[in-house]
């Protein structure tokens, strides 16, 4: 059995090719503003890698915020469902999922990959990869750059504002007012954590607590997670496909 699994988001496109519960190939692309090409290119890509061709997927299964558009999937699936599905497999332990994504966060409460209960911001930036993106303009910094300088400061900087337009306007005042570079950027990553472990209080926590998204990369917002559940997290080794590779699991079923 070979499954696809494809990953619409609203930054990048994910695709898992899945044979026996073994991961063949995988890859992510910044989307298009034309979705269904996005999902045709990331497919045809990922292929590519795997070596085979369309006629041997035995089945794709397409999720995230444009999965309507992948018309050529046999199903469409919940990015919440994907997402659980895909962390346990990759990490059968896992109680809660922390998904950070460019424009959306989601917290998930799983047992054995069900989806017990789940809450998801998708109407704010706060909390997600859009407020580092911004913040990081603010301060003349490449997004890379982020988790390295978080890493490097002795002192966070309180951002206190909820919104991205005002918390932008805090850290204009701190670069005037001569502040550290890496301690306002820390402060940022500390503002996002406490926006998820507000979801994540809404959910309730439970280890193992696995991390996911493309946030998940940036090591500043990981340890002040980690710090204010007072345990470490775990994050896949690319922690970007778990959505695509939960579809391709579902594929399979």
């Amino acid at each position: 059995m070979i499954s696809a699994g494809i990953d619409i988001g609203s930054i990048t496109a994910k695709c898992v090719i899945l044979q026996d519960h073994k991961i063949l190939a995988y890859r992510i692309l910044k989307v298009k503003p034309d979705l269904e090409e996005s999902a045709k290119e990331i497919f045809e890509e990922t292929l590519k890698l795997s070596g085979l061709k369309r006629e041997e997927i035995d089945r794709i299964v397409a999720t995230g915020y444009g999965r309507a558009r992948v018309d050529f999937a046999d199903k469409k699936i919940t990015e919440i469902t994907c997402h659980a599905i895909g962390a346990t497999f990759l990490i059968p332990e896992a109680r809660t999922v922390i998904d950070i994504g460019g424009q959306d966060s989601k917290v998930i409460a799983v047992e054995n990959g069900k989806v017990l209960d789940f809450v998801m911001n998708d109407k704010c930036a706060a909390g997600t990869g859009r407020f580092i993106e911004v913040m990081a303009n603010a301060l003349g910094l490449k997004i890379e750059q982020v988790g390295e300088l978080a890493l490097k400061a002795k002192e966070k900087l309180k951002i206190s504002s909820t919104c991205t337009v005002f918390a932008e306007s805090e850290v204009v005042s701190y670069i005037s007012a001569g502040r550290k570079v890496e301690e306002i950027i820390a402060g940022v990553c500390d503002a996002i954590a406490g926006r998820l472990m507000a979801m994540v209080a809404r959910v309730g926590v439970r280890r193992e607590v696995v991390l996911t998204g493309g946030v998940a990369k940036n090591m500043g917002v990981r340890r002040a997670i980690e710090e204010k559940l007072g345990f470490q997290v775990i994050v896949p080794e690319e922690p970007q496909i778990v959505g695509a590779l939960g579809a391709a699991v579902l594929g399979t079923k």
